[in-house]
């Protein structure tokens, strides 16, 4: 096949690609009301545009431009859906692939400058179109979310939880194994510091990851602020619509923003990139608190044997664990909005699980060696 058939059957699959997306957005919109019906015309007309682009792409290699087949009959069933009970029941399918095409032009030379954001906001405005156009509304459906991009505390929670079950378990393993208390020390103590500061220096480097990701999402922006201003001014103006602002009161607003550079690129990250440039997260945050509280979870079995030995210390172990492991499911229950009774029980019957299989795997190889 030569080049230009690749590229011909490379435009004909985008040309029918936009076209279907331009009449789901209608569909879409037949079913919608008020702004929100606007929007979706809005989406259905810029998807057009890009259909035209890739005609037009077709016309200048000499190919024949497609006719518009019969509908997709998964747009007819969403639009069906749409109409029959609520543009509500199907957004969310509509906005995962919206997500997943969102760097659909991204770098590519056939495509416009525009068709990359257009792509990369239209997941985003549907987003806002899912939330009723009320941006507190994802707030109020995820009651205990508190936004924690530096991950310190969900670092702290299962760095206490990963510290507890894989010490529990080692410290259970010596023990069942009819170790002597000081070997048995030892051990807890090397999983305690081994298991601290591999878990911090593997919350550092995705912490960092993560941030670094984070940063050039930003840079990416500020580019297309400085190339395409007009483009990311319309942008943002179908955003604030999504968000229940009218066409006027949207222009307006994107249009005293982007006055300001410094202001629109902060905007910008804020409302279509879902970022705070102030709080890209801490890699040594992360990382400090995965540290201390991997440890905080590794000693609870080791104490008892700090001041104690034999059976006596083995059942305060046993108890300190239970209780340990108990409270940390309820606590990680809580922050997912979870039943916490039913989630601390889950981790106590899960976490003890392994403890005594570890115990008795122990036993059978100490008896084992003892014999």
């Amino acid at each position: 096949m030569t080049r230009d058939a690749k590229a011909a059957r490379r435009f004909r699959n985008l040309l029918s690609a936009e076209r279907r997306s331009a009449a789901l957005y209608d569909g879409l919109a037949d079913a919608a009301t008020g702004e929100r019906r606007q929007v979706l015309t809005e989406l259905a007309t810029v998807e057009r545009k890009h259909a035209a682009h890739w005609a037009d792409r077709l016309t200048e290699l000499g190919e024949p431009v497609p006719e518009r087949g019969r509908s997709d009959l998964r747009i007819a069933a969403l639009s069906w859906l749409a109409r029959r009970f609520s543009i509500d029941a199907v957004l969310p399918y509509v906005e995962r692939a919206e997500h997943a095409d969102a760097g659909l032009y991204a770098g590519d030379p056939d495509a416009t400058a525009s068709m990359a954001v257009d792509e990369r906001s239209h997941a985003r405005v549907l987003t806002r179109l899912r939330d009723g156009g009320d941006p507190g509304t994802a707030r109020t459906r995820e009651p205990w979310h508190r936004g924690d991009r530096s991950g310190a505390l969900r670092a702290a929670v299962f760095g206490v939880n990963d510290g507890l079950v894989s010490n529990a378990s080692l410290v259970m393993g010596f023990a069942g194994s009819g170790a002597a208390t000081t070997v048995i020390v030892f051990a807890g103590l090397a999983g305690l510091l081994a298991g601290a500061f591999s878990m911090a220096a593997g919350e550092y480097i995705s912490m960092r990851s993560q941030r670094e990701a984070y940063e050039r999402e930003i840079d990416l922006e500020a580019t297309e602020l400085r190339e395409d201003p007009e483009g990311e001014a319309e942008e943002l103006a179908l955003i604030y619509r999504a968000k229940g602002l009218d066409s006027e009161e949207a222009a307006r607003a994107a249009a005293a923003i982007m006055a300001d550079r410094d202001i629109a690129l902060d905007t910008m990250a804020r409302e279509e990139l879902g970022l705070d440039p102030d709080e890209l997260g801490s890699p040594w945050s992360a990382a400090i608190s995965s540290l201390f509280a991997f440890a905080l979870g590794a000693i609870v079995v080791v104490l008892p044997f700090l001041f104690g030995s034999g059976e006596a210390a083995l059942i305060v172990a046993i108890g300190l664990a239970g209780a340990a492991l108990f409270g940390v499911g309820a606590v990680i229950g809580l922050l997912n909005g979870r039943n916490a009774f039913r989630s601390g029980g889950r981790q106590l019957l899960i976490g003890g699980a392994a403890a005594l299989l570890v115990f008795g795997i122990g036993h059978m190889l100490g008896a084992s060696a003892g014999g």
